[in-house]
């Protein structure tokens, strides 16, 4: 049987388990709706509107902890798979696209315009044609800061403590404790290296 086939299962729960999916069902669509409506009231807080502001990121995502700040406007697809950690910052302009899971760690930073993106497409295209999608989950650990502009492709993990430069493209995993640049971002050095 091909991965594009019928299976019994709905598309959301094909989503879920990371297998193909069709992104037009109904059921994901209004997942996709209640997410826009949610961020689309979340990105009108006023600046002195931490209280609201806090309320509407604890309905849109799946786990909010302690202290987070996430500066407007921020974007999502379904918003429900996304778990941030506590004392977490992401300045302007975050686009985090969750048909997959994504973990944001403890004490991390993320600068501007930051994209942490989950979606997969097939390289093939009669099945892109039919729109097919997949997903592949990012996990960003604790303490990482990564610069503005880092896009985070599916499936990424970034180790603990690291630091990702500002435009770098994350396409492979990246260890605990670096320093990572360009794209595609390649290590350089140890966070701990005085040189």
């Amino acid at each position: 049987m091909s991965a594009y086939e019928p299976d019994g299962r709905t598309m959301r729960e094909r989503m879920l388990a990371g297998d193909p999916y069709l992104a037009d069902d109904p059921e994901l669509v209004a997942g996709v709706v209640r997410a826009q409506r949610l961020q689309e009231a979340y990105n009108a807080t006023g600046v002195d509107d931490l209280e609201r502001r806090r309320a509407l990121l604890v309905e849109l995502l799946g786990s909010v902890g302690d202290d987070v700040a996430i500066r407007p406007p921020f974007y999502v697809d379904y918003g429900t798979q996304i778990t941030v950690g506590s004392r977490v910052f992401a300045n302007y302009g975050l686009v985090a696209l969750d048909v997959a899971a994504i973990t944001i760690g403890d004490d991390t930073q993320i600068g501007p315009n930051v994209q942490l993106l989950t979606p997969t497409h097939p390289v093939d295209p009669g099945p892109r044609r039919d729109k097919w999608e997949g997903g592949r989950p990012v996990t960003i650990g604790s303490n990482v800061w990564l610069g503005g502009g880092v896009v985070v492709c599916p499936g990424v993990t970034i180790g603990d403590d690291t630091v990702v430069g500002a435009g770098s493209v994350v396409t492979r995993d990246l260890p605990a404790g670096v320093v990572a640049v360009g794209n595609p971002a390649r290590v350089v050095r140890r966070v701990d290296d005085p040189a």
